[in-house]
C-alpha cells in the first residue's frame, strides 16, 4: 500500500518557513508569478522580535521584494522576490547592513547551486587556528557553513557556487597563513591528483590533458612533490586516459590521493619533521643541560667550565650560548613563524607563548653573557638551558601528539582498505565475448569497465553482474554474516567479498559515487562536524593566550617588586640567582605551562574516535552534534513497519467478495501497486507473481492516472477499470460500501497484528487481503533494555489501531499512535519535545522523514529509503534494533570521555598556572622550572589525545550479545518452519 512521495511535505517539515500558508493567499498576476523566486537565509544575531523588525523593513524596502518573513526562533528569513530586480547577494548585503550576519541556505530557483567541498589544511596548531579559519570562511560571500577540524586537519565548506568558487576558498585560507589543498569540489565533477616523476614538467603536459574530452581544468602544484590536479566528467573520461598521456613523454604519472592517502602522507612528513627537529634539538640541548645542571658537581670539569675567557665570561657560558643559539633560532624557527602568522591574523596561539617564553630566557641570558664579557666585576646567571630545554620538550610533545592524532582517524583508513589494490580489466568484442584481460591499479577503474572477480577476491567497484554465478559476503555493508546469491543482472557493491564463483561485473559507480565512498564521506563529515561542546573550547581559546601573557607579566612584576621591597627573605632566593632572575623564572614558567592545545583537542579527538568506533560497529553517526544529542535522549519514537517489524511483509490471506479469479484479481492489484515503493505494496506484488507463468519478470498491465493518497492507499485505472487499494478511510472517501464480512476479516487481521487491505474495482469492494509483517526477533528485548536505561518507548505508525495495539502489546510498548500521517508523526515528536523530552525517532520510510528531521536525533534503519537515511542523524547499517542501544551507549561513553578531557585540560591549567606563578613557594619553596613547565605543557596535549584513544576499547553493553544470540536462534527457527 503506497504512502506517496511527500516531497513538499518533507520540505516544509525541514523548513517551517517554506510552508505555503506563511504568506497567506496573496494574489499576483501570472507574469509576476513567473518572475518570483523563493530564498531562505540564515540570520545570525537576532535575539527577539525587536531584532526581526529592522531586518524585515530593510528587505522590504528593496525593489522587487514580494514578501519577507523573519523567524527569530530559527534564525531564518524567507524572502519572495523578483530576480529581474534584485539578486541574492543584494538581499544578503541588506541583512548585513541591518547589523546581522547573513548567508544563503536555499534558493528554490536553483537548489543544486549549494555544493560541499573538502579542503586539507596544513599548519594548524591549536583551536585558535581552526577558529580563525572558520571565521574567515564564514564571512566569505557565498559560504553558508564551514566546519574546520583541528584533529582531522580538514575543512568542510557548504557554499553557493554561483557566488563563490573553491579557488576563492583556498585563497581565503592561504591569506591567513595556512596551506590549503582541495580534496573534493562537491560539484558534478570528479577530481584526481597525479604525482609526476621526471625532470621537465611544462605547460605542454597541461595542454595535452586539457585536450582530452571531459576534462574541465588542469592545475599544477609545484612543491616538494610535483602534483597535477585534474577536474573531469567521469562519464566521459577517467584516470587511465590521463596516465596514457604520459606514455609518449619522459615523465611518469601515478595517482596521488589528497584524501586519506594524502593526509597520511602529510602526517608522515610532519612526524619525520618533528622527529628530526627533536633529535637535533636534543643533540644541542644535552650538553647545555649537562654544563648548567650536572657538571658543576664534578670538580675538575667545573673548574674547566668556570675558566674566565674574557673578563667575567667563562667557558661554560660560551658553550651554552653557542649550542642554545641554533636551537632558539633555527630549530625553533617554527614557533617564530607560527607566532607571526597568528599575530598577523589578529589572534594568539601556543606558538606565541613558546616564542615569548623562550625569547625571554634566551635574550636575558644573552644580556648576561654580554655584560660578563664587558665587565670585570659582573656576576650574572644565564638561562640558556631553560630556552633550549623548553623547545626540546615541546618538540617531543608535538612529535608524540602528531603520532597519537594519526591513530584517531584509523576508521577511515580501515574503510579505504576494504577495496582491493588491483582489479582484472576485461576487454570485450562487439558481441560481448572476452578477448583479453589485464591487471590494473584499482584506482584506474572507470565507469562502464567490465572487471573479473575471482573466488576469494573483493569486488573492486560497484556494478552489476553480466556473466557468472556466485555468492557474495556483504556483511561489510549489511552487517549480516551470510552469503547472498548473485547471478546475471544482480548488483554488487565494491569492497564486498566474492565467495565461490567467477563473476564478470560491469562498473556503474566509481570514485565518490560508490557506496563505500559515500560511507567514507559520511564518516569524514561526521568527524569534521563540531559538537556543541566544542564551543566552550573555542570561547576560551579567544581569550586564553592574551590572559596567560597578562598573568605572566603580572607574576613577574609581583615577584620583582616583592623582592625590591624586601617582602620576602633573601634566604628564599637560590644561590645561583638574584631577585630579578627569580621573578623572571616565575613569569616564564607561567607563560609556558599554560596549554591551549589540550582544550582544543578535548572534543574533536573524542568525536573522531567515537564516530570511527561507531562506523566499525555498523552505526554511522553524522557528527558531533548528533553524538552530543544522543547521549541526552530519554524518549524514543519507533515506526512500526521495517523498524519494529522485519519490513518484509507477506500476504497470508485473501478473501474474494466478487466473482473473479485470483489471477485476474491480483493482476489488477499488482498493476496498481507496482508503482509504489511501500513495503506492503511490494509484498502484494510479490504474492501476485505466484499466479503468473512469467514469475521471474512479469509484464503487468499499464496503470493510468496513478495517484498515491498519503496514509490511505493508491488509486489507478487498469484495463479501463478504476482500481483502489488501501484502508477503510480511502474507501469511505470514495463512497465504497464495506460489507459486514469484510469488516469481520479486518477485525480478525487486527487481532493477529496483521494489516487488512481493501481492494475495490469500479467502486465496488472486490476483495480483502491480510498482510503480516513479523516482528524483529530482538524487538521485545531491545524495548526492555531501553526501559532499564530509563528511556521511554513510543510507537507511531500509519497502520490501523488494531494492528498497532497488537504489535505494541507484543513488544512491550505502552504508548501508541496509529493511523498517523507523516505530518502527524512530526507533530507527535514536537509534542513530546514541548513536554520536556529529548526525542529520538527511529524509522525507515519516506513517510518517516518529517519526524526524523523534527526529532532531536533522527535514527534511520540502513535498509530504509534514501530520503529517510538522508534526513537522519544516525544510520544503523545492520538494520538491527539493538544498534539503537549501541548508538546511545556509545554517545554516553564518548561524552563522558569529553568531560574527562575537559576536566584534565582545564584542571591542568587551573592547577599548573598557580604553581608556576609561585603560589606554593612561600610555604614549600617549590618552584616549577620553565623547562619542566614546558615538558608539562607538551605532555598535557598528548594526555588528552591518549585519553580519547581509549575509546577505541569501547565494548557495547554485554546484554546486547545475549540479544544477538536470541535473534539468530529465532531466525533459524523461522527458516526451519
Amino acid at each position: 500500500m503506497a504512502l506517496t512521495s511527500i516531497g513538499e511535505e518533507t520540505y516544509s517539515a525541514r523548513h517551517p518557513l517554506l510552508q505555503k500558508n506563511k504568506f497567506g493567499g496573496g494574489c499576483r498576476s501570472s507574469s509576476e508569478e513567473e518572475a518570483t523566486s523563493k530564498a531562505l537565509f540564515r540570520v545570525v544575531g537576532m535575539t527577539c522580535s525587536a531584532c526581526a523588525g529592522p531586518v524585515e523593513e530593510a528587505i522590504k524596502r528593496l525593489r522587487g521584494i514580494h514578501e519577507a518573513v523573519i523567524d527569530v526562533l530559527n534564525n531564518q528569513a524567507q524572502v519572495l522576490f523578483n530576480p529581474n530586480f534584485v539578486n541574492l547577494e543584494k538581499i544578503c548585503e541588506t541583512i548585513q547592513d541591518a547589523g546581522f550576519e547573513a548567508s544563503l541556505i536555499e534558493n528554490e530557483a536553483n537548489e543544486t547551486s549549494t555544493k560541499v567541498c573538502r579542503i586539507r589544511i596544513n599548519g594548524m596548531t591549536c583551536s585558535s587556528c581552526s577558529s580563525t579559519i572558520e571565521r574567515v570562511l564564514r564571512v566569505t560571500n557565498g559560504v553558508q557553513r564551514a566546519h574546520v577540524s583541528l584533529a582531522l586537519e580538514e575543512a568542510e565548506v557548504h557554499y553557493d557556487r554561483r557566488l563563490v568558487g573553491h579557488d576563492k576558498l583556498l585563497d581565503e585560507i592561504e591569506s591567513v597563513g595556512f596551506v590549503a589543498l582541495l580534496i573534493s569540489t562537491g560539484e558534478d565533477l570528479s577530481k584526481i591528483d597525479l604525482k609526476i616523476v621526471g625532470e621537465c614538467v611544462d605547460e605542454s603536459i597541461k595542454t595535452l590533458l586539457e585536450a582530452l574530452p571531459g576534462v574541465q581544468s588542469v592545475e599544477f602544484h609545484h612543491g616538494t612533490d610535483k602534483i597535477i590536479s585534474v577536474l573531469y566528467k567521469h562519464d566521459v573520461t577517467g584516470p587511465r586516459s590521463f596516465i596514457r598521456v604520459f606514455g609518449g613523454t619522459k615523465l611518469k604519472a601515478t595517482i596521488f590521493s589528497a584524501g586519506e592517502e594524502g593526509r597520511e602522507s602529510q602526517r608522515q612528513v610532519e612526524i619525520k619533521k618533528y622527529y628530526n627537529s627533536f633529535l637535533w634539538s636534543l643533540v644541542c640541548t644535552v650538553p647545555v643541560f649537562l654544563t648548567a645542571m650536572v657538571f658543576m658537581y664534578i670538580p675538575w670539569i667545573n673548574h674547566l667550565l668556570m675558566f674566565k675567557v674574557i673578563n667575567m665570561l667563562n667557558a661554560g657560558e660560551i658553550i651554552r650560548c653557542v649550542l642554545a643559539t641554533p636551537v632558539q633560532f633555527f630549530i625553533g624557527w617554527r614557533f617564530y613563524y607560527g607566532s607571526y602568522k597568528a599575530l598577523r591574523r589578529g589572534s594568539a596561539n601556543m606558538d606565541v607563548l613558546v616564542a615569548l617564553g623562550t625569547n625571554a630566557a634566551y635574550f636575558y641570558s644573552l644580556y648576561s653573557v654580554t655584560r660578563a664579557a664587558t665587565s670585570p666585576g659582573f656576576k650574572g646567571e644565564d638561562f640558556f638551558e631553560t630556552s633550549s630545554m623548553l623547545i626540546t620538550f615541546i618538540l617531543l610533545g608535538k612529535y608524540l601528539e602528531v603520532m597519537a592524532k594519526g591513530k584517531t582517524s584509523d576508521a577511515i583508513s580501515k574503510l579505504m582498505k576494504l577495496t582491493p589494490d588491483t582489479a582484472i580489466l576485461l576487454t570485450l568484442d562487439n558481441e560481448g565475448k572476452v578477448t583479453g584481460e589485464e591487471e590494473i591499479d584499482g584506482r584506474l577503474i572507470q565507469k562502464n569497465d567490465v572487471i573479473k572477480i575471482l573466488p576469494g577476491d573483493k569486488v573492486a567497484s560497484d556494478g552489476y553482474v553480466i556473466w557468472g554465478r556466485s555468492h557474495v559476503d556483504e556483511s561489510m555493508m549489511t552487517g549480516e554474516a551470510k552469503l547472498v546469491a548473485k547471478r546475471k543482472g544482480d548488483t554488487v557493491i565494491g569492497g564486498t567479498l566474492n565467495a565461490n564463483g567467477v563473476l564478470h561485473v560491469k562498473v556503474t559507480k566509481v570514485g565518490s559515487e560508490s557506496a563505500l565512498a559515500q560511507i567514507i564521506r559520511l564518516v569524514e563529515s561526521a568527524q569534521l562536524a563540531k559538537a556543541p561542546a566544542q564551543n566552550l573550547a573555542d570561547t576560551i581559546s579567544k581569550f586564553f593566550v592574551p590572559l596567560v601573557i597578562s598573568f605572566s607579566l603580572l607574576t613577574w612584576l609581583v615577584w620583582f617588586f616583592a623582592g625590591k621591597l624586601h617582602w620576602y627573605s633573601e634566604s628564599w632566593i637560590p644561590a645561583s640567582m638574584d631577585r630579578f632572575e627569580l621573578a623572571l623564572q616565575f613569569g616564564i614558567s607561567v607563560m609556558v605551562v599554560a596549554c591551549p592545545c589540550a582544550l582544543g583537542l578535548a572534543t574533536p579527538t573524542a568525536v573522531m574516535v567515537g564516530t570511527g568506533v561507531g562506523a566499525s560497529q555498523g552505526v554511522l553517526i553524522k557528527g558531533g552534534q548528533a553524538l552530543e544529542k544522543a547521549h541526552m535522549v530519554n524518549c524514543i519514537v519507533f515506526d512500526k513497519t521495517g523498524t519494529l517489524t522485519m519490513g518484509k511483509p507477506v500476504v497470508v490471506k485473501t478473501k474474494m467478495l466478487k466473482n473473479m479469479t485470483l489471477g485476474e484479481f491480483y493482476e489488477l492489484v499488482a498493476a496498481t501497486e507496482v508503482n509504489s515503493e511501500h513495503p506492503l505494496a511490494k509484498a502484494i506484488v510479490n504474492h501476485a507473481k505466484e499466479f503468473r507463468d512469467d514469475q521471474e519478470n512479469p509484464a503487468w498491465p499499464q496503470a493510468r492516472d496513478f495517484l498515491s493518497i498519503t496514509g490511505n492507499g493508491v488509486k489507478a485505472t487498469v484495463k479501463g477499470r478504476e482500481i483502489m487499494v488501501g484502508n477503510k478511510d480511502l474507501m469511505s472517501q470514495h463512497g465504497v460500501n464495506i460489507p459486514e464480512d469484510a469488516e469481520e476479516m479486518l477485525a480478525e487481521a487486527e487481532e493477529r497484528a496483521q494489516t487488512g487491505i481493501l481492494v475495490s474495482v469500479n467502486r465496488e469492494l472486490t476483495g480483502v487481503l491480510a498482510v503480516s509483517d513479523p516482528l524483529k526477533p530482538s524487538a521485545r528485548a531491545a524495548i526492555s533494555v531501553l526501559k532499564s536505561m530509563n528511556i521511554a518507548s513510543i510507537m507511531v505508525t500509519g497502520d490501523n489501531w488494531g494492528t498497532a495495539n497488537a504489535i505494541a502489546r507484543e513488544v512491550g510498548i505502552d504508548s501508541v499512535m496509529a493511523e498517523a500521517k507523516p505530518k502527524q508523526k512530526a507533530e507527535k515528536v514536537k509534542e513530546l519535545q514541548a513536554a520536556g523530552h529529548v526525542v529520538a525517532m527511529v524509522g525507515d520510510g519516506i513517510n518517516d522523514a518529517p519526524a526524523l528531521v523534527a526529532a532531536d536525533v533522527g535514527i534511520a534503519i540502513g535498509a530504509g529509503t534514501d530520503i529517510a537515511i538522508e534526513a537522519a542523524d544516525i544510520v544503523l547499517m545492520k538494520s538491527n534494533l539493538e544498534d539503537v542501544i549501541t548508538a546511545i551507549d556509545l554517545s554516553r561513553k564518548t561524552f563522558s570521555r569529553i568531560r574527562l578531557n575537559y576536566v584534565w585540560a582545564l584542571g591542568y591549567n587551573l592547577i599548573g598556572i598557580p604553581i608556576a606563578a609561585g603560589v606554593l613557594f612561600p610555604w614549600t619553596h617549590l618552584r616549577l622550572p620553565p623547562w619542566f613547565a614546558g615538558a608539562a605543557m607538551a605532555a598535557s596535549s598528548v594526555s588528552v589525545v591518549c585519553s580519547s584513544l581509549l575509546l577505541k576499547n569501547y565494548k557495547r553493553p554485554k546484554m546486547l550479545d545475549n540479544l544477538e544470540i536470541c535473534e539468530v536462534l529465532v531466525e533459524r527457527n523461522l527458516s526451519n518452519n
